[in-house]
């Protein structure tokens, strides 16, 4: 699967849009993190609703799906586009974005207070 045709599946979302997470760029749904891009655009990491989820895909098709340590403790899914078959990875945004749809909308943060010397405090 290409980046854009991956993109266009995540933007054709209801209420899915671009944004940035941890300061990178993501698809947002109501402010929460969604999806993303990473290792050159070949993966895509997608949130998901528990970590279960993420083992049943690895079984599926284990060359497609894959997690690393870094997202161990974490419910998502990192995918390899070019392993991953269309419309599975339909079925599974689609999932990711019912999981994600359900939960409140995210809070604003608040800006940082300042001391009188300018500084945070």
């Amino acid at each position: 699967m290409s980046v854009p045709a991956a993109r266009g599946l995540l933007l054709a979302q209801p209420h899915v849009v671009e944004g940035r997470s941890y300061g990178m760029p993501s698809f947002l749904l109501n402010g929460r993190f969604l999806a993303r891009f990473r290792d050159g655009d070949t993966v895509l990491v997608l949130q998901l609703a528990t970590i279960g989820e993420r083992e049943v895909l690895m079984e599926l098709d284990p060359r497609a799906f894959f997690f690393t340590e870094h997202y161990r403790n974490y419910p998502a899914v990192l995918v390899r586009l070019a392993e991953v078959a269309l419309p599975l990875l339909t079925d599974v945004v689609t999932e990711s974005w019912r999981h994600v749809s359900a939960l409140p909308p995210k809070r604003p943060r608040k800006p940082a207070k300042r001391s009188a010397k300018g500084g945070r405090s």
